[in-house]
């Protein structure tokens, strides 16, 4: 399985590189994180000139993080002449003004230069010196152009292996790296026809709440939305999305307890109406209305929103199993709990069913179902207290 960008089932890009030359590497540790930095850019050759803790090193293994295929190729050598000895351009990387009569470049520069020689089957390297020093004059000297990067002066001495991969960046730019993935394009771009169509609802939602105010404003306030919406260049699933969006905040969701089509005062009415023709009672199977208990629990009251929100969020009665607005046999009860066999009924301000509720509730407690009656007037007013007396009675 890959990991953090690490894919062995992938092919290693094998192209003409340039040679990378560490003179005298401290630590075995800063030979693996460099050679990390050039697998990470397509380099594979490395050449070691007398590392002080010697080679083979394992510390450098264990710091190189897979990229063992560096590390089993690097050739050794005693001395920076016979590491380059057979190199047609080399470049030295440094921080300091070794004062020395050669160009200067940076590493994007230095990219460029070596591609046409690397091309053409030459041997570039390219030569780091040691981390506490850097490379002495006379190893720049052997030098054809040195490398150096825009860093800050009063601390320009970078890690051996942030140099490298600088260095092996740019290179891996040059030589035609390409971004190895991209945002994937799943929706094609919106057509003007749906964009319109969107514009046209949002207009006429947000002229239902007064929102293009003063009237002689609304045509440049519909452009300046218009021009937000179009910057945005959306796709077709970006259109139905925001279409979405608008009806959900102009409908209001439909989940339980969450809002509904009817405000609180309607939805009171709603039950008003139920009870006068329906007693109640919870509509048979056979009957147009089985809809109902999903009717009344996406079209809550006031009081039943403030109660259900306070039920679940409340640790005492999570995991208790309430539901809401749920049939039992011929009835549907506000708040029902099947673990505990309670049933939570909450009582209207204006009791127009206190007949039906009366009927529900001997039903209730002749199926064994401890029936508690919550008024809905003193969960407006208190709903933690109506909680606290719920957990005394309800559990």
């Amino acid at each position: 399985m890959p990991g953090a960008g690490t894919d062995k089932t992938k092919r290693w890009i094998e192209r003409p590189a340039p040679i990378v030359v560490l003179v005298e590497p401290q630590l075995g540790e800063n030979i693996g994180a460099a050679a990390r930095a050039m697998a990470n850019f397509g380099l594979s050759r490395l050449r070691l000139v007398k590392p002080v803790q010697g080679w083979p090193n394992e510390k450098a293994r264990a710091v190189a993080a897979g990229a063992d295929r560096v590390l089993d190729g690097a050739a050794l050598y005693d001395t920076l002449a016979d590491a380059i000895g057979d190199c047609n351009f080399v470049l030295a990387a440094t921080a300091r003004n070794h004062d020395q009569a050669k160009p200067v470049i940076g590493a994007a520069a230095a990219a460029a230069e070596m591609a046409p020689r690397v091309a053409a089957r030459e041997n570039v390297a390219v030569v780091f010196g040691r981390e506490r020093n850097g490379l002495e004059n006379h190893e720049v000297a052997r030098a054809d152009r040195i490398i150096t990067l825009p860093v800050n002066p009063a601390f320009a001495s970078l890690n051996l292996a942030q140099a490298v991969v600088i260095v092996a960046y740019e290179w891996f730019k040059q030589a035609g790296g390409e971004l190895p993935f991209a945002s994937p394009q799943k929706s094609p771009p919106a057509a003007k026809q749906q964009l319109d169509a969107f514009f046209s609802d949002l207009e006429r939602e947000l002229d239902k709440v007064e929102f293009f105010r003063p009237e002689e404003k609304r045509g440049t306030m519909g452009v300046n939305l218009r021009n937000i919406f179009q910057r945005m260049q959306p796709s077709q699933q970006d259109m139905r999305t925001l279409h979405g969006v608008i009806t959900a905040i102009a409908q209001g969701r439909k989940g339980p307890a969450r809002g509904g089509v009817l405000d609180g005062a309607g939805a009171q009415k709603l039950r008003d109406l139920l009870a006068e023709h329906g007693a109640g009672r919870a509509p048979s199977e056979r009957t147009p209305l089985r809809g109902l208990p999903r009717l009344l629990r996406r079209n809550p009251t006031d009081a039943e929103r403030a109660l259900w929100q306070a039920l679940v969020n409340d640790r005492r009665f999570a995991g208790r199993g309430y539901k809401r607005q749920v049939p039992i046999g011929p009835h549907i009860a506000d708040f029902v709990s099947f673990p505990l066999k309670c049933v939570i009924d909450l009582v209207p301000a204006t009791e127009n069913e206190a007949p039906a509720r009366a009927e529900k509730r001997a039903w209730l407690e002749a199926h064994e179902y401890r029936v508690v009656e919550v008024k809905a007037a003193d969960v407006e007013a208190d709903v933690a207290r109506v909680l606290n007396e719920l957990a005394v009675s309800a559990l």
